[in-house]
């Protein structure tokens, strides 16, 4: 997100503020400026709207996978409720939406204007771009090539039926003459599978950079899918499904099977953002076998300089280094912290992996099915200052790793720097999200639960919960608030064929304050959200990715 420039916290007392925001003070300063000064202040604040408005440019709103937008000023616990706050309309696009939708205030689409801009992507190979307070559409364009559909489903329900775009793209709004989305897009002719990796203008959708670029790589190993002492990508076992991360001026992949159908291996990938040109290929089980990167759509996080990732089941060498790494190279089911060189090549820098972790692979019951949240740095209870992240999967633990060592591998312990045990229940499938100190998890078939950070430690069991429980695949939090006030906790809950938006009090999850299966005459129905789908919440409105489009609430007029 990209907070209010330096000429609106001048005009507004200091304090960066949305664009909403900021025209609803702009009467007062001109008030008090009297008519000569109008003309100057409007021409300010003008000049700064862009960067005075809340952009949400990645998956979970940052790279730390927060989920957490604090800029929000117009939503708040006491006017999120059925009788003001409801569903406004719905927009439609030609395929399911798995991806989160994005977000630019104030982009100048040509020849129709400024617009606060929703940018959604579809499985059926698609980008558009609408108007993001009343729905227009400004500009969509298909990714596919001359020829080609987006791929069947090979035989998986996991993306189904069709496989065209999955993850979430990232803007980089300083990018190409106008700013730029990335997206990746698979698709087929005549049995011959491609992905690729596109440079969209977020003003008209067209191709940058040269692009799109195929995805080819190969590794030295022995592993799946080998040929002449490298393992090599074969588009047609893999998919793009977790969010697209930009990094100092690259950008990452990494790649799943589809429902762990060998062969396949765990790979991630670097393009550059101003060429296209890859600059690093990382496979994480080069001389074994699966440990996919999927994190149900989580992209991998970021603090500045490293990238965390969690691997799904796959092989990893129990058989350690001088250094305590794998002989082989291989991390299936691992916590991954990796490295980025002066020339940009990718490497494990640290990993933890739990002392059970080839039973847990064998039985499938591994970390991939979740995203690694970064925290802000705590102090603990002897004054030390701790850098972590956490990570859960489908064993239902927490696992909290300090970013300076993370634990590596102890086949009789867990050399950890905090472990809950069984406290999620029935597992994740999901991304937490991080505000003001708590964490908040939406485990299988268990409720909403808030745990609290306090010392560096995170509470050993729920502080809050929710009144009810969510089906499978759990769901994703995401959080709306204005700085450190009126926070909200959205989520998605799935119910047979259809879902439901819930809002809760931040502070207790206890107090649901908004569920739009209970508006009069079925107002707010959202239909099917997708599988993973993840609520996007900005300047006053919330976005639900569904299988036919995106559902937009808001307050009512």
């Amino acid at each position: 997100m990209s907070p209010g420039g330096p000429f609106v916290k001048l005009l507004c007392g200091g304090t960066a503020v949305s664009g909403h925001v900021a025209g609803a003070r702009r009467f007062s300063v001109v008030g008090q400026l009297g008519l000569w000064g109008a003309s100057l202040v409007l021409l300010l604040i003008s000049a700064v709207g862009v960067a005075a408005a809340t952009d949400v440019v990645t998956y979970h709103n940052d790279t730390r996978r927060t989920g957490q937008n604090q800029e929000e000023t117009i939503l708040t616990p006491v006017n999120v409720n059925s009788a003001t706050f409801g569903k406004l309309f719905n927009v439609s696009v030609d395929g399911m939406v798995d991806a989160e939708p994005l977000y630019l205030s104030a982009v100048t689409i040509p020849g129709k204007g400024i617009h606060n801009v929703l940018y959604v992507e579809t499985e059926n190979d698609s980008v558009y771009a609408f108007d993001a307070d009343v729905g227009t559409l400004l500009w969509n364009v298909s990714v596919l090539g001359a020829g080609e559909t987006p791929s069947g489903d090979h035989g998986c329900n996991q993306i189904s039926p069709q496989i065209g775009i999955t993850s979430t793209p990232v803007i980089d709004r300083s990018r190409g003459p106008h700013g730029t989305i990335y997206v990746v897009g698979m698709s087929m002719n005549a049995g011959t599978y491609f992905q690729r990796i596109h440079a969209l203008d977020v003003t008209t959708g067209q191709e940058e950079f040269g692009g799109p670029v195929t995805v080819q790589a190969k590794y030295p190993g022995t592993g799946d899918n080998t040929h002449s002492g490298f393992v090599v990508f074969d588009p047609s076992q893999y998919a793009e499904r977790q969010g697209l991360l930009l990094l100092n001026g690259v950008v990452y992949l990494g790649w799943t099977s589809h429902c762990d159908h060998r062969p396949y291996t765990g790979w991630v990938m670097g393009y550059d953002a101003n060429t296209l040109t890859q600059t690093s290929v990382l496979n994480l089980t080069p001389n074994g076998s699966e440990g996919s990167v999927w994190q149900a759509g989580a992209g991998m996080a970021s603090g500045g300089a490293n990238i965390f990732l969690l691997d799904a089941n796959g092989t990893f060498d129990t058989a350690l280094d001088a250094n305590g790494f794998p002989a082989k190279g291989d991390y299936g089911n691992a916590f991954l912290k990796l490295g980025v060189s002066n020339n940009r090549q990718l490497a494990v820098a640290d990993y933890f992996e739990m002392h059970n972790t080839v039973q847990e692979s064998d039985e499938d019951v591994d970390l991939g099915s979740g995203g690694v949240l970064i925290v802000p740095v705590m102090t603990d209870a002897n004054g030390v200052q701790r850098s972590l992240a956490i990570g859960a999967g489908k064993d239902g633990n927490i696992y909290i790793v300090d970013r300076n060592n993370l634990g590596k591998f102890n086949p009789n312990q867990n050399a950890i720097y905090q472990e809950i045990d069984g406290v999620l229940g029935g597992g994740i499938w999901s991304m937490p999200a991080y505000f003001a100190g708590n964490v908040y998890f939406g485990p299988v078939n268990n409720r909403l639960l808030q745990f609290h950070f306090s010392r560096a430690k995170l509470s050993t069991s729920p502080v809050s919960q929710s009144p009810e429980a969510y089906p499978y695949p759990g769901s994703t939090p995401s959080v709306s608030a204005n700085g450190s006030q009126n926070g909200i906790v959205w989520a998605i809950g799935h119910y047979g064929g259809s879902s439901i938006l819930r809002a809760y009090d931040a502070s207790n999850l206890a107090h649901e304050i908004y569920n739009s299966g209970t508006a009069l005459n079925g107002r707010d129905r959202i239909g099917q959200a997708t599988h993973f789908g993840t609520p996007m919440i900005v300047n006053g409105k919330v976005y639900v990715g569904t299988t036919n489009g995106v559902a937009v609430f808001g307050l009512l007029k």
